[in-house]
């Protein structure tokens, strides 16, 4: 599993309330939906790391 950095996050209740919904909506935890719109955001804006190119054998 790939390993993950914990850090804390602030945001107004209204948006933290607005996205334990949507997480729930879709079956996700709260940390599952930020990780997904977080993601999401990154792929369409094409700042995604490449991912590493496999050696050739």
């Amino acid at each position: 599993m790939a390993k993950k950095k914990a850090f804390p996050l602030r945001l107004p209740p209204e948006i933290i309330k607005a996205v334990e919904k949507w997480a729930a909506d879709e079956f996700r935890s709260t940390n599952g939906q930020l990780e997904w719109i977080i993601y999401n955001a990154l792929k369409k804006e094409g700042r995604l790391p490449k991912p590493p190119k496999e050696e050739e054998e």
